[in-house]
């Protein structure tokens, strides 16, 4: 029973991860709270199900016209509806709330478009779900093939993050924004490179998660809380940390799930949320202030 919960807190702690960095990524080098995080990664995960049950796309198949969608995807709200935002704030306390406004109002206009299309029914698709022997548990096909997902696209982010010169450059960006133009970095488009990227994961992880869990058009807002909590909890902006506390999330809420009561998962998430607020403000990772 222990190997089994390990085994699928993993699972589920690689893809919150994975949905963690793309927001670490957004608010870390472009300074934008993007609160429509979530309904981003659930247009993703309902766009796998409609090429797989409508079209026949295998998911691993689809997965590879979903990621650079995500990109294009945003990009373009980037440019169409972030970059106003970022030339009119004075300051960074301006484009922190300007970005929650807007995307706030995104949100419901993502989730309204959702509910239209897809309505409010739990959605899941049946994918490689014949179960395979780890170490002796057997776990679902899905869950593994999610997991490699998660961890080949996380590794190769963190790689490129900290031995390419495109990741120097961003981690200047992200570090020091002023003084990135004075090296000759042109802040908006890696900005911009920036926040497509971390879109691109959103849409990864929930075509991870379309995979082997059930969802609705409702969840997104659950998404973008685990996703805050795991930014926060790993120290805002720390890729490493948002490894680390991703993966630890999902293996607290499958022991919650599985030892105590499945309705206690979210009350977990925040308990342990409070108390690295009131421990280490500025996340298990970051500075003690």
């Amino acid at each position: 029973m222990l190997l089994t919960t390990l085994i699928l807190g993993l699972v589920l702690g690689a893809t919150y991860a994975l949905l963690a960095l793309g927001l670490t990524l957004q608010y870390g080098i472009c300074r934008i709270m993007n609160l429509a995080y979530g309904e981003l990664t659930l247009v993703a995960a309902f766009l796998l199900v409609v090429l797989f049950k409508s079209f026949g796309l295998p998911p691993l198949v689809a997965l590879l016209l979903i990621c650079p969608a995500g990109y294009a995807a945003g990009w373009c709200l980037y440019t169409v509806m972030m970059r106003p935002l970022v030339q009119r704030s004075g300051a960074r306390g301006r484009l922190e709330v300007d970005s929650i406004l807007a995307t706030f109002g995104l949100l419901f206009l993502i989730q309204g478009g959702l509910l239209v299309v897809f309505g409010a029914n739990f959605t899941s698709i049946s994918y490689l779900d014949q179960g395979v022997s780890v170490l002796g548990v057997p776990v679902a096909l899905n869950r593994l093939v999610a997991l490699v997902i998660c961890v080949v696209a996380g590794g190769a982010l963190v790689a490129a993050l900290n031995l390419t010169r495109w990741g120097l450059t961003i981690r200047a960006v992200a570090q020091s924004p002023g003084s990135a133009p004075l090296v000759g970095i042109d802040v908006n488009r890696v900005a911009r490179q920036g926040f497509a990227l971390g879109t691109s994961l959103a849409a990864t992880g929930g075509a991870s998660l379309a995979m082997y869990q059930t969802f609705s058009a409702t969840d997104g807002v659950v998404f973008t809380m685990k996703a805050l909590v795991i930014v926060i909890m790993g120290g805002v902006g720390n890729v490493a940390g948002a490894l680390v506390a991703g993966v630890a999330l999902g293996l607290v809420e499958t022991v919650v799930a599985t030892a105590i009561d499945p309705g206690l998962t979210l009350a977990a998430t925040f308990a342990i949320f409070l108390a690295v607020l009131l421990w280490r403000p500025n996340g298990l990772f970051g500075r003690r202030s």
